[in-house]
């Protein structure tokens, strides 16, 4: 029989190549989400993330991540998102919509954006229409969607299973 022994602090996978994924949030209504998505961004191995809105990461939350990972803040999100597209990003939201992939179906773009919605109100129309995928997590129970943290650290999950190593 095995056994187990704690190792707190574990040297993350060494990746052989950066991630070519960027998280970009509309106006979150909580810093403690904002600051749970980016330790997750950063446990990722993900660089970037762009916010809209105010922000305020929380450092005692986000820990190491508020260092490794790079956050821009834009007014609003439409313009960000319109560049990322210029940059050559799809653009892959994750909401609960009409024709959405349910998110273990769906093959991820190596290079792509992940953009995750507001708490309350999730993504907007005009949000909604300049994406080019949309993914879904399935819900078994009330209430009917994950936190945005909860959700994208399951996005984020997915997307390192499909490229463990970059």
């Amino acid at each position: 029989m095995d056994s187990f022994s704690q190792q707190r602090h574990k040297p993350p996978i060494e990746l052989t190549r950066p991630r070519e994924l960027v998280i970009a949030c509309a106006p979150l209504r909580s810093n403690i989400n904002l600051s749970r998505i980016l330790r997750a961004a950063g446990c990722s191995g993900v660089e970037r993330i762009i916010c809209s809105g105010p922000v305020k990461v929380i450092d005692k939350i986000a820990r190491d991540g508020a260092d490794a990972v790079q956050v821009e803040n834009h007014r609003t999100l439409i313009p960000a998102l319109r560049k990322l597209t210029a940059e050559g990003y799809p653009l892959v939201g994750l909401e609960q919509t009409t024709n959405s992939q349910v998110i273990w179906d769906f093959a991820f773009p190596r290079r792509m954006a992940l953009v995750v919605g507001n708490e309350r109100a999730g993504l907007d129309e005009e949000t909604l229409a300049l994406l080019d995928h949309v993914v879904e997590i399935p819900g078994y129970g009330l209430p009917y969607a994950h936190n945005v943290a909860t959700a994208t650290a399951i996005a984020l999950y997915e997307y390192c299973r499909q490229y463990p190593t970059g």
